[in-house]
């Protein structure tokens, strides 16, 4: 009887923290904890024992399922440590409009060999130089957009 109390107790006092501190790792070993609990039960007790620890580790899983997903949602607890606002950054500039860069010049802000990145009217783009190799700070035309850069040719300097 001894051996069911501990791995009940063991059980029940993981799975109440996996409520808290979440990460299914202490509910795993709960849920272990509380399935070796009934198989002792069956083996020490017989079916009618074991039945009576199944219903009890249901009962405690299904309490668990319902605190953790119905209840705790709603406490000041759970408020403190949900984020409530929404990310607006972006990891991408925004996409370049055909009719607002092809044609224009612009300035290369980093080596183009042949990609780096370019201003065009303000804004910054990823570009490729179809001419090549062109240096940082050298002007740069627009000739096309591709799916997520501009393709560009230095401008040459004439004297």
């Amino acid at each position: 009887m001894t051996a069911v109390l501990v791995l009940f107790g063991i059980g029940i006092a993981l799975v109440a923290i996996e409520v808290i501190v979440p990460g299914g790792l202490l509910g795993l070993v709960g849920g272990l904890c509380l399935a070796a609990g009934v198989a002792t039960s069956f083996h020490q007790f017989g079916a009618t024992g074991g039945l009576i620890a199944t219903g009890v580790a249901l009962f405690i899983g299904a309490v668990t399922i319902y605190l953790e997903f119905v209840i705790l949602p709603k406490t000041a607890l759970a408020k403190k440590f949900t984020m409530a606002a929404t990310v607006t950054g972006r990891t991408q500039p925004e996409l370049a409009e055909r009719e607002a860069v092809v044609g224009r010049e612009g300035v290369a802000l980093t080596r183009l060999a042949p990609s780096g990145v370019v201003e065009v009217a303000g804004a910054r783009y990823e570009a490729f130089c179809q001419s090549g190799l062109a240096e940082a700070g050298a002007r740069v035309k627009v000739l096309e957009l591709d799916n997520f850069r501009l393709i560009v040719t230095q401008i040459k300097e004439t004297l």
